[in-house]
This record gives structure tokens, sequence and C-alpha cells, in this order.
């Protein structure tokens, strides 16, 4: 294989509980189901049968909720673990940052913890020496290089972490989620050093729920659930499908009701037909109660999570009477591309810093229909899919 290259395939991995400290009802109720044939000896799998492909230079976007196997299939690809069943070829040096502490040893300073993961990189001193000031401006650790690490702050070692496994030309370069505790100036450093190491030909591997870094660092998504792989393909229709699957979920859980009532919702365009980009639409909703309550209603539009891509008017006084209030919401021109969109809402009383009356969550789901916004370079993150309109003219002066 061709260095930078990925063959994983059949991967299962299954980890037993711990039985260390174990309460006593715990022990009648296992000895229970020895009793009756049930027990599964205590084990859980974590994967299973996971396949992952990449040659040389391609992205992946490893996505999923908390404990759907993400970190687990990281850390079998850098052999920090085995998989139960399975192979697992991987061709080429590998940098990873699968924690934050991850390879750096605490009583060694920042520059001898660089040294020492270039030689177990399988790099000469002269080869790590040529990027150490790289490394050291990249991480801003100046004046604190020679400094023992455990009296680094979790940012300072994040930095340290990441400028180590990128600057060090890896073949395969394994990121988790460690990226989350640095602000957002040292992200957007982290997403221009991924979009180098990628014109490169590196090979990225690149775990987050930020699924706006994903996309813009990333061409192919897989997408886990409970250690198995729902999807894997293009980055931009994994993320989609699973965006529908989180509102979907939220919308389960929420009954549309609080101290108020929304027995009836309805999403339309101006005059009937489809709803369609840069023309009206109007979000018609009733609220029932059972007292009076000046109140303020405030709608967004998302794509698939709690954070909207815009609020409209930022709230809206109503006066809600006792009984049935039907609320009309227009909007003249709808600044969204081709998909599928949800409407939230939240009503509080009085103020924001009212009562909550309504909680926020989503309403309605929608879909929009007009152009479709291509994808961004490599590395520009783009947080929400907004279409507009613009002219555009070239010349000499």
């Amino acid at each position: 294989m061709r260095s930078g290259t990925i063959a994983a395939t059949e991967i299962w991995k299954r980890f037993r509980a711990d039985r260390r400290g174990a309460q006593l009802q715990e022990q009648v109720g296992r000895i229970a189901d020895r009793v009756r044939r049930r027990s599964n000896g205590g084990w859980r799998w974590a994967l299973r049968e996971i396949d992952v492909k990449a040659e040389p230079g391609e992205s992946i976007g490893l996505i999923g909720a908390n404990g759907s196997g993400k970190t687990t299939l990281l850390k079998i690809l850098t052999r920090v673990m085995y998989p139960t069943a399975g192979r697992v070829d991987v061709e080429g040096r590998v940098g990873a940052l699968i924690s934050l502490s991850a390879g750096i040893h605490p009583n060694l300073t920042g520059r001898e913890n660089i040294l020492l993961t270039g030689s177990l990189m399988g790099l000469s001193r002269k080869k790590v020496a040529t990027r150490f000031d790289e490394i050291v401006e990249f991480a801003e650790l100046e004046k604190a290089i020679d400094r023992q690490t455990k009296y680094y702050s979790a940012g300072m070692i994040a930095r340290l972490g990441f400028g180590v496994a990128a600057f060090l030309e890896p073949d395969i370069l394994l990121v988790d989620e460690v990226l989350a505790v640095g602000d957002a100036a040292f992200q957007q450093r982290c997403l221009d050093r991924l979009r180098h190491v990628l014109n490169q030909g590196t090979t990225l591997v690149f775990v987050s729920h930020d699924l706006a870094a994903v996309e813009a660092a990333c061409s192919r998504g897989l997408w886990l659930h409970d250690g198995e792989a729902r999807a894997d393909g293009p980055i931009r229709e994994v993320l989609t499908q699973y965006r529908a699957s989180v509102d979907s979920g939220a919308q389960l859980e929420h009954a549309l009701s609080g101290r108020l009532r929304v027995p009836k919702v309805e999403v339309r365009a101006r005059g009937g037909g489809l709803v369609r980009s840069d023309e009206p639409v109007e979000l018609e909703f009733v609220i029932e109660s059972d007292d009076e309550y000046r109140s303020w209603v405030y709608v967004g539009v998302t794509e698939g999570t709690a954070a909207p891509i815009f609020v409209i008017n930022a709230g809206h006084e109503t006066i809600l009477e006792k009984g049935q209030t039907t609320v009309t919401c227009a909007i003249e021109r709808l600044p969204l591309p081709r998909g599928t969109f949800y409407f939230w809402m939240g009503i509080y009383d009085k103020w924001t810093e009212g009562d909550e009356l309504f909680a926020w969550q989503p309403v309605a789901r929608f879909d929009v229909f007009g152009p479709e916004i291509d994808r961004a370079p490599r590395g520009v993150v783009r947080l929400a899919p907004l279409y507009v309109e613009a002219g555009w003219s070239a010349g000499q002066p």
C-alpha cells in the first residue's frame, strides 16, 4: 500500500463491564441472570462491522453522538488498542491527537516532548529541528517551551499536541474532539493547518461535534450510531442525514406543550405552492392558553440543531387571551437554499428574562426549493447555509 492508506475491514470491538466495587444488588442480579441463562458475561459491543478505507490525501469526518464509537475507532487506527475481530492496515507515519495529554509526558518540557514525539514517529533529530520553530510559533509557547508540561493549561497542551501532530509531516493525521478547548482564533488556525497538510497529500480522519468544521475540513463523512455505520458518503449528504436524525429525535422528545400548548403549526408559501428560496413564506401557529399573558414569541430557523441559523426580529410581543390565539409570522424573502430546515419557537412571559411559557423547541419541518449552495473551499467554515443574491462583474480598470 502507498503511504497514507488506511484499510480497516469488518472491525468489531467489545469491552467488558468493570466489576470492581459492584453493589450487592448488582451482584445478585448477575447471579439471577446466570441461573436463568440470560447472562452475556458483561460484554458490550462498541463497534460492529465497521469498514474504513481511505486513499492518500482523503479526508474523512467521523460524526455521531457521544458513545457511538468514534474515539474507539481512532484508537484502533493508531494501534493504541486492537480490534476484537477484523483487520487493520495503516501505511505510513501517523500523527494523532486523541486526548489532551496523549503522548505528552508531564515531567518533560515542551521542547523535550517535541523531540521525543518526533523520534517515536521515526524522524531524525535534525528533521525535527527543522520544524521546531514552526511548532513553537503555532502553539504560542515561546515563553513556556522549556517549562515542564505539567504546569501547562489545557489550552497550552492542546496547542502543543496539535502542533506536534500536524507539523511533523505525518502521512496520516487523526484528530479527536480535543480542539474544542481552544478559542475561535486557535480553531481557525487548526483548520488552516489541516488544509495545508491535506494539500500536501496527508490523509485525515477528523472527529468533532462541530459539524461546520467537519464540513469545512472533510470531503467524506462516516456517521456512527451505537457502534454501527449509519451512513458513509459525501460529507454534505451524511451531515444532512445526521442533522435530520438529531432534529427528529428532538421533535419526538417534545410534546409541543408547557404552560402553553401549540396544537397546530403550518408553514406555507404566500399564495400557496412550494416554499422557495428568496420568496415569501409564512409560519402560522395556534397557541392555547388557560390564562392571559403579555408574552414575547421568538422564532428561529435551524438546519437540524438547536443553534439557529437566524432568529426572526429578535422576538415579537404578543397578547395571549384565554383559549386559542392564532399568530402568523411572515418572512418577505426567505434567505435559504434548497434543503430541509426547521422552525423553532420559544414563548416567554413579558421578556426574555421572564418565565418560560413554551420551551425553545422545533415546531415545524419544511422543505425549501431553489438553488443549492456550492461546497465551500477546503478549510473555509460556513456556519449558516444562507442564500444571498449577488451580482458579479470583472474587467480591466
